[in-house]
């Protein structure tokens, strides 16, 4: 079995009355990208401060990297590195000037520090930035400058606390690559964040938090599972049909319908039960029966149909369904 680097059990943390983490219990295996979902106030950053030993948990025990966060909190901040939600680089500094600070403070000499900012600044594509302030920075570059302060003494651990919030595209894909690049050098990744699809790119396991506890925990594979076989996806030519639509499809499917976002666009859950016991190819002959069956009603009730397509829920879906609510990135809520 993978030896692991975070072990907890029953982590508790209160401020006054408020119980921010309520019992979580975790095991995230060494050298793996371990994911952590939850919606804004779920508790996600709180059981990582008490992780890094930045917090002190009022109930439960935690390990890292076989060190108790309380008791050999000095050894633990020696293995671990930690990207918060938010840049901690000075922004009056240049990028060099902020790496060479960083590695003086870690101990390395002046001609070390030097080639370790350049190394770091080069693989993560700041070097023509190098001699600029950071205030001057995009936002893709501060994160990634961030990261790089991170790596300067190449940790066993990682903690990156959301580090792609209000990213673009681009910058959320370098910030992804850096991460794959960090655990094939065997390095382990605590991962948390709001992005749904984030996690299903970069994380083995998943614990999804909602209110201070973790209500599931697995492969991507074993949380899509566990709130059905599949899904129907459905675009209307009439957005005064939906409500029609969905109640024929919750009628034929025996499936949850999900109204998105979208004014026209329905999703329905088959439901596992059904299909439990079925091997996977007579499960994805079944579904297809029985989305036949349901387009088939909707014809006949002249519910035009633009398209559909079938496929395995999404994390969005299973966010939903083990949540009641949709995952809500940061930003926008």
């Amino acid at each position: 079995m993978t030896e692991a680097a975070i072990e907890v059990r029953g982590l508790v943390k209160r401020f006054g009355e408020n119980v921010a983490v309520d019992g979580i219990d975790l095991t995230v295996p060494a050298g793996t990208v371990y994911g952590v979902l939850g919606p804004n106030g779920a508790g996600k950053t709180t059981t990582v401060k008490m992780l890094a030993t930045l917090l002190k948990p009022d109930e439960g025990d935690a390990r890292v990297l076989g060190r108790d966060v309380v008791s050999e909190a000095d050894e633990v901040r020696s293995l671990v590195s930690m990207t918060g939600q938010y840049a901690s680089v000075d922004e009056d500094l240049t990028g060099t000037e902020n790496l060479v600070l960083l590695a003086r403070l870690l101990g390395y000499s002046k001609k070390a520090a030097a080639a370790r900012s350049d190394l770091f600044l080069e693989t993560l594509g700041l070097t023509a930035a190098a001699h600029r302030q950071v205030k001057n920075y995009s936002g893709g570059m501060r994160r990634r400058l961030d990261i790089a302060a991170s790596l300067l003494s190449v940790p066993k651990l990682l903690f990156l606390d959301e580090p792609t919030t209000g990213l673009d595209p681009r910058s959320r894909n370098q910030v992804w690559e850096i991460v794959r690049a960090i655990v094939d050098q065997g390095t382990t990744v605590l991962l948390t964040t709001q992005y749904l699809d984030e996690a299903d790119q970069l994380a083995s396991r998943i614990a999804v938090i909602d209110e201070g506890r973790v209500i599931a925990e697995g492969t991507k594979g074993d949380l899509k599972s566990s709130i059905g076989s599949g899904s129907v996806h459905v675009r209307l030519r009439d957005p005064a049909r939906r409500e029609d639509a969905a109640r024929l499809l919750a009628e034929t499917l025996g499936a949850d319908v999900q109204r998105d976002a979208d004014p026209v666009a329905l999703t329905a859950r088959l439901r596992q039960d059904a299909t439990a016991n079925a091997a996977d190819a007579a499960v994805t002959e079944l579904a297809a029966h029985q989305t036949g069956v349901a387009l088939g009603e909707l014809a006949r009730a002249g519910i035009i149909v633009d398209s559909f397509s079938m496929g395995q829920p999404s994390l969005d879906e299973v966010f939903l369904a083990l949540t009641n609510h949709p995952a809500i990135p940061e930003e926008v809520a």
